[in-house]
């Protein structure tokens, strides 16, 4: 495991890689996500395989400074800084995987390099918000009384007092994008996406609604969904063996199982 920083878009942006040989996999973390506590799974796990790359996105874990803010184009300013890091890497091509806020950014970032990207995998997030998805966020906003210990287990000792502040933040930037698009953030840049596509979900997710990987199942050429039926929002994590025995199988063979 090598650690470091790039000097990325104006910033130092810190990640983390694994394995010495094969595809560089580009692993994207979800709101207020790290390497370390979003993808460790796969930075240990499939390094026999892949070139495993993550990192902590521009105001997140040790990425900082900046401080995180949230404009109405963070999606797509996540996905510029993902993209040039991977650049500064040395990696000309590549196979992208996204998780949340990550899987929104990682459709921004595949549709913006398609020479670049040779696959993506995406889970646990949205090409639009709804209202329902707007009242599951904001049924989360207060991180004291809303959020689980396992939540706050892994993001307190990271932002201590700023975490509130912080997801307070992009609660409003959902709710703000929401009001300026009609809640689209990715769904034209979805349908131009090329390259092989793989669709996970949990069953039991509460924070990602079952529509959501049923439209870009839909909406992206030839891909594929696949569902788990007792994953959640964390499947990658909880599930871990499971799901990185399918993207070993879908890099490898174009099927996930």
């Amino acid at each position: 495991m090598v650690s470091g920083t790039k000097a990325v878009n104006g910033f130092d942006m810190f990640y983390m890689t694994n394995g010495s040989s094969g595809m560089p996999l580009l692993c994207m973390p979800g709101a207020l996500g790290t390497a370390e506590t979003d993808f460790m799974p796969q930075l240990e796990q499939l390094a026999d395989t892949f070139q495993v790359v993550s990192y902590d996105p521009r105001g997140y874990g040790k990425s900082r400074p900046p401080v995180r803010d949230f404009p109405l184009n963070f999606y797509q300013r996540d996905a510029d800084d993902a993209a040039a890091l991977m650049a500064a890497l040395g990696h000309e091509k590549y196979g992208v995987m996204g998780w949340s806020d990550g899987a929104i950014s990682s459709v921004l970032l595949t549709a913006a390099n398609k020479p670049q990207v040779e696959g993506l995998v995406m889970f646990g997030g949205n090409s639009y918000f709804t209202k329902e998805d707007l009242d599951a966020y904001e049924a989360t906003r207060d991180v004291e009384k809303n959020w689980s210990k396992r939540m706050k287990a892994t993001h307190v000792p990271t932002y201590g007092d700023d975490l509130q502040m912080m997801w307070g933040g992009a609660c409003d930037a959902w709710a703000g994008i929401f009001e300026a698009t009609g809640g689209d953030v990715c769904m034209e840049q979805a349908k131009s996406i090329t390259c092989p596509t793989l669709v996970l979900h949990g069953a039991k997710d509460v924070i990602c609604l079952s529509e959501h990987p049923e439209w870009f199942k839909q909406n992206i050429p030839g891909s594929q969904l696949h569902i788990l039926p007792e994953g959640k929002h964390n499947l990658h994590i909880r599930f871990s063996e499971e799901v990185n025995a399918m993207v070993r199988s879908f890099f490898t063979t174009g099927k996930a199982v």
